[in-house]
């Protein structure tokens, strides 16, 4: 199956497991994904990730984190950039999310960061998403 936002398929899922309470959930891998699932789990957003295989297709298994009365640490998720509209900022325009309560996942030309990260750098780029 060829999806034609596979970051945007990525966040559905994640939003649709949370939302259904699921402990964890199989993703196609890829090495977007997997740096993005990287940046959650340093955030706290997610209890952790692996890299495994089922049926000879990579797969990431992410693993959700809960609060103590059941609450899900992502509150929610959203798309910035989309393949048919593409949001660039420089450095000098990255915004905070929630009033510093979230976090932006950016692809730099150091790598994919935080919004946070690419402000300390003074680095810009394109703005993936936004958790919180």
């Amino acid at each position: 199956m060829s999806l034609t936002d596979p970051v945007a398929d990525f966040l559905t899922r994640i939003r649709n497991s949370i939302r259904a309470r699921h402990q964890k959930l199989d993703v196609p891998a890829s090495k977007l994904k997997t740096e993005i699932a990287r940046i959650l789990k340093e955030e706290g957003y997610i209890a952790n990730y692996k890299a495994a295989e089922e049926d000879g297709r990579a797969v990431l298994r992410v693993y959700l984190k809960y609060g103590a009365n059941n609450e899900a640490a992502i509150r929610d998720l959203a798309r910035v950039s989309r393949p048919g509209c593409r949001v660039y900022v420089g450095r000098d325009e990255i915004k905070r999310v929630q009033g510093g309560l979230g976090i932006s996942i950016m692809t730099t030309p150091r790598g994919v960061m935080t919004g946070r990260q690419a402000r300390r750098e003074r680095v810009g780029g394109e703005i993936l998403c936004e958790v919180w």
